[in-house]
């Protein structure tokens, strides 16, 4: 593999996390390949009011374009990535999807590489399995490699049942530099909190492991950021604090006694798909408390690293034993693994790893499939 290649990537976008969960992961992972040596070139539509929830200037690590949410602006970006030595289509942009996923092989020549890079990947195989018509479909055998956020070997194997030449997951992971532990905040202060937009296959989780938690214990506080919730019917004791800035992410997870994950329905379903919040939560050496799913241990070992939940009565009593002193202690024993085995310097060498064997395409991949 070429020491520096040139990547384009076309996601949700790199500069605002405004309804994009996604912008954490895109951060990582595009800042460590570019500390490798790589030059990273970010396409994003001016869609959704991202650009007017901005969380500071362009990165210095790569270079943002901004395009108009019209196909004009689509085939502009296009355009601009058609010398390119990589091409990473994202899952979910958001607007015209099914253009930039077909438009993006169109580049595909004898010197680069198309990429399909799910951030969702449960979602868009439920999805393509559910309809034998979608267009995404057909496409998938004809991208060069299909990266994941995760899903293991689940998603692996489902992706390969559908012809994908080959799938990798990268898991999400720790940004050293933009998550650490930070001096408390006083409008974050509670027993638990949990930040995450409102979403329809998120929402029935939220209500079982926070809102109905929140209801069985009136004595402890709450603590519920993110976007949408404004129109929700919550308990007296929760405090819903709206979008959490990602620059106030440190705070977020340092000031409660404990902070919640809670995983997408789907996500759930598939396992091995820790979201961001996990490791922002684990860098800040907050006490984490998650809802159940497969694929655990593969990141933080329970009861030791993280406190795991199957229900409301779960969390409700992980509520009352918890102390301030095993809190602390956990922690501080999720930060020191995360550090030690999930950073985002990490998972760019297994990007890099991943793109070499395609230059080597004799070279068995297996060692890449289900990887911490």
């Amino acid at each position: 593999m070429p020491s520096e290649i040139r990547i384009a990537f076309f996601g949700s976008s790199l500069v605002s996390a405004f309804w994009n969960g996604a912008a954490t992961y895109y951060r990582g992972i595009t800042r460590a390949l570019a500390e490798r040596g790589h030059r990273i070139t970010f396409f994003e539509p001016d869609a959704f009011g991202r650009q007017q929830h901005r969380e500071g200037p362009d990165p210095d690590w790569a270079e943002v374009v901004v395009y108009p949410a019209d196909e004009r602006g689509v085939a502009q970006a296009l355009n601009s990535a058609r010398n390119m030595d990589l091409i990473v289509k994202c899952s979910g942009v958001g607007v015209f999807d099914e253009l930039l996923e077909s438009a993006a092989l169109e580049l595909k020549n004898s010197a680069n590489f198309v990429v399909f890079w799910d951030v969702d990947a449960p979602a868009t195989l439920d999805r393509v399995r559910a309809n034998g018509r979608d267009p995404f479909r057909r496409l998938i055998p004809q991208y060069d490699l299909i990266f994941t956020y995760g899903g293991g070997t689940p998603v692996v194997s489902a992706y390969r049942s559908l012809d994908a030449r080959d799938c990798v997951p990268i898991y999400n992971a720790l940004d050293p530099s933009t998550h650490f532990p930070v001096a408390p905040e006083a409008k974050y202060e509670g027993d638990l909190a949990f930040v995450g937009n409102r979403l329809p296959d998120r929402e029935s989780r939220v209500e079982e492991f926070f809102l109905k938690p929140a209801g069985m214990l009136p004595e402890k506080r709450f603590v519920l950021g993110g976007s949408g919730w404004e129109t929700k019917a919550l308990p007296s004791n929760v405090n819903y604090v709206g979008h959490v800035y990602t620059t106030g992410h440190n705070a977020f997870n340092c000031t409660p006694g404990a902070v919640l994950n809670v995983n997408r329905d789907s996500m759930a379903s598939y396992g091995f798909s820790p979201p961001t919040r996990i490791f922002e939560a684990a860098g800040a050496a907050a006490c984490i408390i998650t809802d159940q799913w497969e694929g655990i241990e593969m990141f933080l070992h329970p009861e030791e690293e993280i406190l795991v939940a199957a229900d409301a009565g779960s969390v409700v009593q992980h509520l009352w034993d918890l102390s301030p002193e095993r809190a602390k202690r956990i922690g501080a024993n999720a930060r020191r693994r995360i550090l030690a085995e999930h950073t985002y310097s990490r998972r760019a060498a297994q990007v890099e790893a991943a793109l070499d064997l395609r230059f080597c395409p004799g070279q068995s991949r297996s060692g890449y499939v289900a990887t911490a």
